[in-house]
């Protein structure tokens, strides 16, 4: 008998690290586990409201999105027909049709101006509410910073989960990383929704794993008391979290398989259809936060040229068209969608001239997000920009302010401090000005 064989490899722990929840098991380990859980816990009872973030990865263009020109020139305002909405006076791109109906549940806010054109930098500020390097310090992304005020799930399963894939799977730091809160607040990725979460039922008998695992704690926990170390608790939180969403039943959301076919193909075969879906029905399960990355493309949204302005226009927005309004009917029709914000941005705008040979470069000077739900989208737009959309000319909003609302909205004092070792760093940058007209 090979009684190593119920651990996972390095490579195995590494990927079930990121799982997102303490870890319980059978035969004593669990109350010994449920009390560690408890002393890390928030402790407010408060209801919170949940969040998914749909990523448009490379930046789309506000022109041929939610900001549309329509008496601009041709050189701006593009080839895309602007669509009336539910909202009167309030116009979309026609490749984006089906989310007309939505949009007297969405906030548009128009007037963001951010300062960061290159693709990581702008990630990470979008991501962190901090520009990169700021203060030397690694920070959390929104995802992490909910985890870390968030009870952790009595189900198992997690607080955080990203799935598809973004334009640099190389380094994806940005997305995984929870920065100083540490691994406990690491996402769980899942970047094939068809595979879902691999190795979740043990070959051992229930008995059989609780014994195994409740002398693996012994021995972690007496090394821990003799050798400190961030590595050795990480390690020991792998184990703990990778344990418990095998015992949760909530893992089931992550087979899409269970799902009708109808609603599958309502959704989309296609990665970011599959990644709306995975996002209902994690949500469903009480998952606070769960991000969906589209970057359908080797550009994705970044649509610099001709060739990938036409993969934008015939890729990303029908899968966009697909996806997002079937995740918020979905949403409305089960009663979740007051409760969950579902965020659509990226990292910037695109220039407001189109390029002679086609495509928009990077422009942060002015763009827009949208919100839906939440019980902040009621068909307003927030800010304002010129007739050429280049310059904000109403309620400008900065990266920190769009942080801060965000927290706000879900709960979470942006000005609230969190700790870095000894040192205290607030949850957003100071100087953040809320968007008052989304919190009241």
């Amino acid at each position: 008998m090979h009684s190593h064989k119920f651990l996972p490899t390095r490579r195995e722990l590494l990927r079930l690290s990121a799982a997102g929840v303490l870890g319980v098991s059978a035969s004593g380990w669990l109350d010994r586990l449920a009390a560690h859980a408890a002393e890390q816990a928030p402790s407010s009872g408060a209801r919170h409201k949940k969040c998914i973030l749909i990523w448009l990865d490379g930046g789309s263009s506000h022109h041929d999105t939610f900001d549309m020109k329509p008496d601009a020139p041709d050189t701006i305002r593009g080839e895309f027909r602007p669509v009336q909405t539910s909202v009167p006076g309030l116009l979309i791109s026609e490749p984006l049709s089906r989310l007309a109906p939505f949009m007297n549940r969405a906030a548009v806010i128009r007037s963001m101006s951010t300062g960061e054109g290159e693709h990581s930098r702008a990630r990470i500020f979008m991501h962190t509410g901090y520009r990169a390097g700021v203060g030397g310090l690694r920070y959390p992304t929104m995802g992490s910073i909910v985890s870390n005020e968030r009870e952790i799930s009595p189900t198992g399963m997690p607080n955080f989960v990203v799935t598809g894939m973004h334009l640099n799977p190389a380094n994806h730091s940005y997305v995984s990383s929870p920065g100083y809160l540490g691994p406990r607040h690491q996402p769980l990725i899942v970047a094939d929704q068809d595979r879902g979460v691999e190795n979740l039922r043990s070959s051992l008998s229930a008995a059989d794993h609780g014994a195994r695992l409740s002398l693996l704690d012994d021995l972690a926990e007496g090394f821990l008391r003799t050798h400190p170390s961030d590595a050795a608790t990480a390690q020991r939180t792998a184990y703990q979290r990778a344990t418990q969403l095998m015992r949760s039943a909530g893992a089931r959301a992550f087979d899409l398989t269970t799902e009708p076919a109808a609603i599958r193909d309502r959704y989309g075969n296609h990665a970011f259809g599959k990644g709306c879906l995975l996002a209902r029905r994690l949500v469903e399960t009480g998952v606070p936060f769960v991000e969906v990355y589209h970057a359908p493309t080797p550009g994705g949204w970044d649509s610099h040229t001709t060739e990938r302005a036409n993969e934008v226009k015939n890729i990303a927005m029908p899968q966009l068209n697909q996806g997002l309004p079937s995740l918020l009917h979905d949403l409305d029709v089960r009663g979740l969608l007051d409760e969950t914000l579902v965020i659509c941005m990226g990292e910037f705008g695109r220039t407001p001239n189109v390029k002679p040979g086609g495509g928009r470069d990077h422009y942060p000077r002015a763009w827009t997000t949208v919100l839906f739900g939440g019980g902040v989208g009621r068909g307003q737009i927030i800010g304002r920009t010129d007739s050429r959309g280049s310059t904000v000319e109403d309620r400008p909003v900065s990266g920190i302010d769009f942080m801060a609302t965000i927290c706000t909205i879900l709960g979470i004092d942006p000005n609230k401090n969190n700790h870095a070792g000894p040192r205290p760093v607030r949850v957003v940058d100071r100087g953040a000005n809320p968007i008052r007209e989304l919190l009241g």
